[in-house]
């Protein structure tokens, strides 16, 4: 991980009520700690009460699933970056497998997101990541090279200054096989090869993440390697003692 600070983010995806979202929150303020930045994105109706419940606390962040590339106009069921902001959103993930796999949403979609996120001032979480058929194929970085540079040529290296990337193999996420701590290394150190190609300062400097099945158990080893900054956790986050145990690994790993 190096001199990067962890990164761990929780996605709630379609899951939580008002009472869970009380629960996790009143329990992770006390247990998390300043070592480890971290993120809540639960799901749009309950922004505002999550906002409410982390208030002015610096230990956790609030954070959208999700957002249109649009500003405004007739988009029904849409939500802009501006309202994310005004619901007191500081990061917003794009791109995450789920949405790209059921929804359609094609690269230039992602990348087009990615870009109104950062003019509105939100933080992108970029998700990145093979199916297991791309893997099998051995065109992994192949996909994840097409993934990211077309997010790159719309906004160029300098725009993950102020970003996140999340390496989210699909044959991963939500089932039960997580990547090996050297598989995942190969291809964060790829993303960061690739970022460095153009902007070496930021290829160092952006701080990647590992999203797909991450549990206690497997999170130290995982955390602990050099282009491994912290994780996005799905399942797991619905737990608030599963999520603290993983966000002490990467206190551990830092």
């Amino acid at each position: 991980m190096g001199h990067r600070k962890p990164f761990v983010a929780a996605n709630w995806k379609l899951h939580g009520s008002r009472s869970q979202l009380e629960q996790f929150a009143g329990q992770c303020l006390k247990g998390i700690g300043e070592q480890v930045d971290v993120v809540l994105c639960p799901s749009h109706v309950h922004l505002d009460l999550t906002a409410a419940l982390l208030g002015e606390q610096r230990v956790m962040k609030l954070g959208a699933q999700n957002v249109s590339q649009h500003r405004h106009g007739a988009y029904t069921g849409e939500i802009s970056c501006q309202m994310l902001v005004e619901a007191g959103c500081r990061y917003v993930l794009v791109g995450h497998s789920e949405r790209r796999r059921l929804f359609g949403e094609t690269s230039f979609i992602v990348a087009e997101k990615f870009a109104a996120a950062r003019s509105a001032g939100l933080v992108p979480i970029l998700c990145l990541g093979e199916s297991g058929a791309a893997r099998q194929a051995r065109r992994t970085f192949e996909v994840i090279a097409e993934e990211l540079d077309i997010v790159i040529e719309k906004n160029g290296a300098m725009a993950f200054d102020n970003a996140i990337i999340a390496y989210e193999p699909i044959w991963a996420v939500g089932t039960g096989k997580c990547a090996t701590p050297e598989q995942a290394q190969e291809v964060h150190s790829f993303i960061r090869g690739r970022l460095a190609e153009d902007t070496p300062v930021i290829g160092e400097k952006v701080r990647i993440i590992y999203g797909g099945s991450v549990t206690p158990a497997n999170a130290r080893e995982l955390f602990t390697q050099p282009d491994v900054d912290g994780g996005l956790i799905g399942g797991a986050s619905l737990d608030d003692q599963t999520f603290l145990g993983i966000v002490e690994a990467a206190k551990g790993a830092s």
